[in-house]
């Protein structure tokens, strides 16, 4: 018989096994988080682009709206900067620059790296739950947010990931199907340029035979269905992203709100084109474009870095044609707006129905 109360509901302290994924870049605001937690899921802050300012702001806020658990999510470090071909991406992105009239941009780029006193943060002012994308937590940090009590989730898109994870420490483990929206969770691209194309299904139950922790469905997960059925192949928790992105509470864009509304199963792509990483996108003309010009992005997150102003000045005119929308393949359904809260209870009202 499956349960909605799962093990790893006592392990987060949370009503109901749904977590808001962290969507760094803007879609996850302290309210949506807050507006989770406080609903029975487990709202997540992407916090990797915040500055630490932001990020104690934004820890006190959710704190204000709630006192239910919640998680930070951070990227495992990340690689030094590269802009060694800087001169060859700027002259494929002329065109774009031209059409949204920016002016000739930087010739010094700069990515900032805050991971080590963000992490401090967590430490600081008592996050009850880290979790991390792009591989694990440095032994030393793991080590150090164990003894304060945190507990670790840790994303992965294969089984050998996901052991390298259990190994490393994690409480819990995210199975990142390629049904996802945003960047692929891989720990490293040498084998699989665009990141381990594993779909949910066939991933999920194999890294829960695996592993001896508690396993989190995500991708293409979008309601109550999707969560019955991820517990059925093994998970006691579903990650949900895309849906969210369209909550009211959502720091995205009108704009990267409609494309959500207006897209199906076939309007994502895989691409770096817009930050260097692999991630799953609303196809648009900037990944259109960019591709065409059959120039190599730069490496994460140096790419990421010189495509910012382009996504903010295109956020700030409502275009979405070069914003990166990022979302995952079961956005069929997903039409309008509705609160975090909304979202959550009709999931597991859905799912409940559906044992019934």
């Amino acid at each position: 018989m499956i349960s909605l109360k799962t093990d790893i509901c006592g392990l987060l302290g949370i009503d109901y096994p749904i977590i808001q994924a962290g969507m760094a870049g803007g879609p996850t605001t302290a309210e949506l988080v807050a507006e989770v937690s406080a609903a029975g899921g487990l709202g997540t802050l992407g916090a990797a682009y915040l500055t630490p300012d932001k990020l104690r702001q934004d820890l006190e806020d959710i704190r204000q709206k709630t006192d239910k658990p919640f998680a930070v999510n951070l990227f495992a470090p990340v690689p030094q900067d590269d802009f060694s071909r800087l001169d060859e991406v700027t002259q494929a992105l002329q065109p774009i620059y031209q059409e949204l009239a920016i002016d000739q941009p930087s010739a010094e780029y700069r990515s900032p790296d805050y991971g080590e006193e963000l992490f401090r943060i967590c430490l600081e002012l008592n996050v009850p739950i880290i979790s991390t994308a792009f591989g694990s937590l440095p032994p030393s940090h793991l080590a150090c947010a164990k003894r304060r009590g945190i507990k670790i989730i840790t994303m992965v898109t294969t089984v050998s990931e996901a052991l390298a994870a259990e190994e490393a420490g994690a409480d819990a483990i995210v199975a990142q199907g390629s049904e996802a929206g945003g960047h692929r969770g891989s720990f490293s691209f040498d084998r699989h340029p665009l990141g381990a194309q594993v779909g949910l299904m066939a991933l999920l139950p194999q890294v829960a035979d695996a592993v001896n922790v508690p396993v989190i469905a995500a991708g293409g997960i979008t309601d109550g269905r999707g969560l019955v059925a991820s517990l059925a192949l093994g998970a006691q928790a579903v990650q949900i992203g895309t849906r969210f992105v369209g909550s009211k509470e959502s720091g995205a864009p009108k704009a990267y709100k409609q494309a959500i509304f207006d897209s199906d199963e076939e309007s994502t792509v895989v691409t770096k084109s817009f930050s260097g990483r692999p991630a799953r996108g609303i196809n648009n003309r900037f990944i259109e474009q960019f591709e065409a010009s059959g120039t190599k992005p730069l490496p994460f997150p140096s790419h990421n870095t010189v495509t910012k102003e382009i996504r903010g000045v295109a956020a700030k005119a409502g275009n979405p044609q070069f914003m990166s929308l990022w979302a995952g393949q079961a956005t069929r359904g997903l039409t309008q707006e509705e609160s975090a809260a909304e979202i959550v209870s009709s999931i597991m009202e859905q799912a409940r129905a559906f044992l019934r």
